[in-house]
């Protein structure tokens, strides 16, 4: 039995081109604003059943907040219709039926009557709403003097302390510190063991794939795919790296339009001259790197991977006046920079002038040991000298899709025995 269906729904907004802030202007344009049409949601189609936990991921401005609101009732869909049964509790963002100058007593009570509480049955969990926000010391200042931290446990702790059979969630629970996370966590794996319904907002794919039990990936206001969370999580990663290169893509193409209208009669810039050798120029040394590939162990091109399969990196090039051998370090990196893996070949030297002018540098993976996440790659080639030939850095990106339950950044296999205590040593 589905708790929550949503049946072709979509959410038109208008966005006004022009902003009018004098009375003149209005008067003169007859009160109408210029605007044109935006649809963050278009003809989404899901059936959300009892006792489930679904994720919703997507990119931002996917349209997900925006689904999550419609469900809750805040907004109502331009065309479809969504169909709830049974009491629904929502956290969709900070500080949401707050009141800044009223209390935090008095919020509570605010909050829980609007989901149909009377006073009595908010005296009797006043106190665990409290305890679990851990709030008592400022429960009777005004909420607009407390931290986001604080906004957070209250509303979240309001939320789960009603008793609701749908309970949302939108990403707002990343502002909450680890140790208040760990806790709501703990209260969501509560809530699935009683068999209440949760549908999570959420950029952590990990946790998509830790407590639910099915997915949601919404693109550009689509439903780009729907089903279990392992499968929902790698067409989000799909998605992921998609945009990503096609941005990288448009980004190389204005910045080639960019440098091609520059006179090209530039200088030539010296590298730093090394005691007692000769200046080298870089226009001797010229490398372009026209596209990078990923793929799978088959040679079929691929932008996600799964841990432990082998993932072949080619960069292929275009070289001229190289006549020396090179050391090679090829890299991989997380989104935020992290240095994940580079390997040195200084010992495996090749030459490019064994090569054509153009051809392809392949980097071999095997048994790929990274977990969940969206990584990226970068070449540089080297002289004996340890001087830059070539630099291409972090642009090109692939995804990793886990089918384990493990969690982190690598793969660690470890193997697990008991050992009886008179063959310890």
């Amino acid at each position: 039995m589905s708790t929550v269906s949503i049946q072709g729904v979509s959410k038109r907004f208008r966005l006004p081109d022009q902003r009018f802030n004098s009375l003149k202007e209005r008067l003169l344009h007859f009160g109408k604003v210029p605007y044109h049409e935006f649809w963050a949601l278009k003809d989404i189609n899901v059936e959300i059943k009892e006792g489930s936990t679904t994720g919703l991921l997507g990119r931002n401005g996917s349209g997900k907040s925006t689904l999550l609101k419609c469900i809750a009732g805040i907004l109502q869909p331009t065309t479809g219709q969504i169909v709830v049964r049974g009491r629904l509790a929502s956290m969709l963002e900070l500080g949401s039926g707050f009141h800044p100058d009223l209390s935090g007593r008095d919020n509570v009570y605010l909050n829980a009557s609007l989901l149909g509480f009377t006073r009595k049955d908010i005296d009797s969990r006043f106190d665990s709403i409290v305890e679990f926000a851990e709030l008592s010391e400022f429960i009777d200042s005004q909420v607009k003097h407390y931290s986001s931290g604080m906004y957070a446990r209250l509303g979240f702790a309001v939320a789960v302390n009603v008793d609701p059979d749908i309970l949302l969630v939108d990403e707002v629970l990343a502002v909450g510190d680890e140790a208040f996370q760990d806790k709501c966590m703990d209260r969501i794996k509560q809530f699935q063991t009683e068999g209440r319904t949760i549908i999570l907002v959420t950029h952590d794919t990990d946790q998509v794939r830790q407590i639910c039990d099915y997915a949601a990936v919404l693109s550009k206001g689509d439903l780009a795919y729907q089903g279990d969370s392992l499968e929902s999580i790698r067409s989000y990663r799909d998605i992921l790296v998609t945009d990503a290169n096609t941005e990288e893509a448009l980004h190389s193409a204005v910045s080639h339009t960019e440098s091609s209208s520059e006179t090209t009669d530039a200088p030539v810039i010296e590298e730093e001259k090394p005691e007692g050798k000769s200046p080298q120029l870089k226009s001797e040394r010229i490398i372009e790197v026209t596209s990078v590939d990923f793929k799978d162990r088959f040679g079929q091109k691929v932008v996600s991977v799964s841990t432990g399969e082998t993932l072949i990196v080619e960069f292929s090039y275009t070289a001229k006046n190289i006549a020396e051998e090179l050391i090679s370090v090829f890299s991989i990196y997380t989104v935020r920079g992290e240095t994940v893996f580079q390997n040195y070949q200084k010992d495996d030297l090749f030459s490019l002038m064994d090569l054509e002018e153009s051809g392809v540098i392949r980097f071999e993976v095997e048994d790929l040991p990274l977990l969940d996440g969206t990584f990226k790659v970068s070449l540089g080639l080297y002289d004996m000298q340890s001087r830059v030939v070539f630099q291409r850095d972090s642009m090109d990106s692939f995804s990793v899709t886990n089918p384990t339950k493990n969690t982190g950044l690598v793969n660690v296999k470890v193997r697990p025995s008991i050992v009886a205590e008179k063959n310890r040593f």
